[in-house]
């Protein structure tokens, strides 16, 4: 009889099954359940903790990729996981967002998810199964959370939609949607595609939702077998007479505090207020000292109070802190070019946020290499987003991105990657750095804008411009607004960030999360058709900046060429031992890739150093022909019958013996000609089929002025090395030397 008490429910989901197993695994944590289909198998664990004396609900979620689970050792150099990838930390963010809502107010216990992979075989993607796991473990715990959330990816792959589609069809998507929700709302949407219709997107929205709808279910039967008792708790509620005392005394000032339009300027209008009432209703006791408590009380009461009022002023009298229209846009101004040495800048401003956009373009030895679960390797495309503190007029330490900056950062990237040409066609690595200079509400969009910019001042050849819009919802009873690029106020105590990225043609990238149960499918129809005005607009005012990529890259950008060789050629290129081409990299300070395939990358400082070593390395793989001609070329070899010439390194032509010196005939070619000796010369025969390449001295007479038809004849005439009996030597002669060495 086995020691394990386990409950197994599985759901099918698009084409495939996804179970859930608890019991077995880590049963010492408040709620653990292991989450699979296929063989991905994902561990995912909700731990309630010490209660601790916060205002805040303190809430953690780890994702903790195991590179064992795809066979793998860590490329670090102590083969160890470290600090959580790019992946890892998206996918705790994506748990996180809808989740964290849920939680009942008042819930002051640490509460720890993790989700750990331990087995991946990339065709059903961890992070859909970690996201469904970590609500099936709070849902057996007890936390009382007492919605489940389930989410679902929708695929959209040659015109048709595909329910969680295999790993390896994930970078041929035209849209990858991720949803999160409950049986009764979506709460979570991240999305990246190649321009779709926002009707795509809401169709996608209700075949998700019908599949999130299963796995909730699964999720309660789960629970109803194998789940704890919940912990029960008193939400806080506020003194209702302390509410209508603060409303009377002090909500006309409130009122008129949270009017200022300047961000800074209204918040300490708001905490002047603030103190007031505090001092007034909470003032201190004969020992000089506050009563802690009744502070307490008197801030949640004003903090309630506030919220209300600036929440009714948006959604009832239609009224938005800064005095803007709900459709409004801040004042936009762009500027390209801002940093002078830098490959390419943009300098986006709406409103009070500000971002300040750099390109590098690399080579493409500079490629980003992922060590991760997953199938791709390296990137090079990537845009990074940077937050500090003084973005916000604050103080603070600066100890590397966090969470959300890697999240704003992924998310501009999502919205851009789109548009960046192939490297076929621009075979160069891009990194975008954005820089929050200003940050009053959507930085991440100002983000797209700015990179977008920046990116076509780079002269980068993207497809289209990109910009990005953030929409927000106050919904009170009956009445609601959606607003378009909200602020920061509005972000904080709204219901909906809605964040939406395209061109002018189609959305390349969407966030959102929805704090309420109330939002339907017309209201988001809304908040698209609005944010998809907003966009237009937007880029409508870049174009005033920059009106597409620039037909050359900065003078300071490095230049990089592909161009492609008969791979039989390669030899010729690499030279015995590498010594041709590390010959090449010092004399046109480049570095030079050579593929199998026969692309061979220059990268190079210059322009004109990047066309000279293209120049020579296609002199060195061409294939002579009639009327090519060549300077300096080395005589390597004399023989009773002529001379032969190095053309290119591998390649010999034959200069017989009766045309060694023009209108003379000479008995031995040793008297005019010696090895090691260069002479110029020019092709009048090229016989591919006996390999066999014959030459006159460019200076001879007889060829003077003739087209290569005419030199063809002259060569075809040539008795050559046939007239003096040499007929077998001279054709071996002829041909191209095969070069033996191998590339190291």
């Amino acid at each position: 009889m086995s020691m394990f008490d386990v409950s197994r429910v599985s759901v099918d989901v698009g084409e495939g099954q996804i179970s859930f197993e608890t019991g077995k695994l880590a049963r010492q944590a408040s709620g653990a359940v292991v989450v699979q289909a296929g063989e991905t198998m994902v561990l995912c664990t909700a731990t309630m903790g010490n209660l601790r004396d916060v205002d805040f609900l303190p809430l953690t979620v780890d994702v903790e990729e195991r590179m064992y689970a795809a066979g793998k050792i860590p490329g670090s150099f102590f083969r160890r996981e470290g600090r959580s990838g790019e992946k890892a930390t998206l996918t705790a963010r994506m748990i996180d967002r809808p989740i964290r809502p849920l939680f009942p107010k008042g819930w002051h216990y640490e509460t720890q998810i993790v989700a750990t992979p331990l087995s991946v075989d990339h065709v059903h993607p961890y992070d859909i199964l970690a996201m469904n796991g970590a609500s099936a473990a709070l849902a057996i715990s007890p936390v009382p959370v007492a919605e489940h959330v389930g989410a679902v990816r929708i695929g959209k792959l040659d015109g048709d939609f595909v329910v969680n589609p295999p790993e390896e069809s994930l970078e041929g998507l035209e849209m990858d949607l991720i949803v999160a929700g409950t049986d009764e709302a979506i709460l979570m949407v991240e999305a990246g595609a190649d321009g779709v219709s926002e009707a795509e997107i809401l169709d996608a929205l209700d075949i998700a939702h019908s599949e999130i709808k299963k796995l909730c279910a699964a999720m309660q039967e789960l629970a109803e077998a194998a789940g704890k008792e919940k912990l029960a708790i008193e939400a806080p509620e506020v003194d209702a007479s302390l509410l209508e005392e603060i409303r009377s005394s002090f909500g006309e000032k409130i009122d008129e505090a949270t009017s200022i339009k300047e961000k800074l300027a209204r918040q300490d209008a708001a905490a002047a207020v603030k103190e007031e009432a505090l001092e007034a209703l909470a003032p201190a006791g004969a020992d000089g000292e506050p009563d802690a408590e009744r502070r307490d009380e008197v801030a949640t009461a004003f903090a309630k109070l506030e919220k209300e009022i600036i929440r009714k002023r948006i959604a009832v009298d239609k009224k938005r802190p800064d005095g803007r229209a709900q459709d409004e846009i801040r004042p936009i101004e762009c500027e390209v070019d801002v940093s002078p040495r830098v490959h390419g800048s943009a300098l986006f401003t709406r409103g009070e946020t500000q971002i300040l956009s750099n390109v590098a373009l690399g080579t493409t030895r500079m490629d980003m290499r992922l060590d991760t679960l997953g199938l791709a390797t390296t990137k090079r495309f990537w845009h990074h987003y940077n937050f500090p503190p003084f973005s916000v007029g604050e103080a603070g330490f600066m100890r590397g991105p966090k969470r959300r900056d890697i999240g704003h950062g992924a998310l501009a990237e999502r919205a851009l990657a789109p548009t960046i040409p192939g490297e076929e066609d621009f075979p160069y690595v891009v990194r975008v750095v954005s820089e929050t200079l200003e940050s009053n509400g959507s930085s991440s969009m100002g983000s797209v804008c700015a990179s977008s910019m920046a990116l076509q001042a780079a002269g980068v050849p993207v497809a289209a411009p990109v910009a990005g819009v953030a929409m927000g919802l106050i919904k009170e009873g009956d009445d609601y607004v959606v607003l378009t690029d909200i602020a920061g106020v509005e972000d904080h105590l709204g219901d909906m960030d809605f964040k939406v990225a395209g061109t002018a043609d189609g959305i390349t990238a969407l966030q959102m999360d929805i704090k309420i149960t109330g939002v339907t499918f017309d209201i988001l129809r809304d908040a698209l058709a609005q944010a998809n005005e907003g966009r237009q607009f937007i880029l409508g005012k870049m174009a005033e900046a920059i009106e597409g990529p620039r037909e050359q890259l900065s003078q300071h950008a490095p230049r990089i060429e592909a161009i492609k060789i008969d791979p039989e050629k390669i030899g010729a290129v690499i030279g015995k031992g590498g010594e041709t081409i590390r010959a090449l990299c010092e004399e046109f300070e480049a570095e030079i890739d050579v593929e199998d395939d026969g692309t061979v990358r220059i990268y190079a400082p210059t322009g004109a150093l990047v066309e000279a070593c293209v120049a020579r390395i296609q002199s060195m793989t061409k294939e002579a022909e009639v009327g090519d001609r060549y300077d300096a070329a080395k005589v390597v070899k004399t023989t009773t019958f002529g001379a032969f010439v190095e053309l290119v390194k591998g390649t010999d032509g034959l200069l017989h013996i009766s045309n060694v010196k023009p209108g003379e005939r000479v008995d031995s070619v040793d008297d005019v000609l010696s090895a090691g000796e260069e002479i110029d010369v020019t092709v009048v025969e090229a016989d591919r089929e006996r390999r066999r390449i014959g030459l006159r001295l460019s200076d001879d007479p007889s060829i003077a002025g003739k087209s290569p038809e005419e030199l063809a004849a002259v060569g075809s005439g040539d008795g050559g090395s046939r007239r003096n009996g040499g007929d077998r030597e001279g054709r071996r002669g002829g041909r191209p030397r095969r070069d033996r060495e191998r590339r190291n």
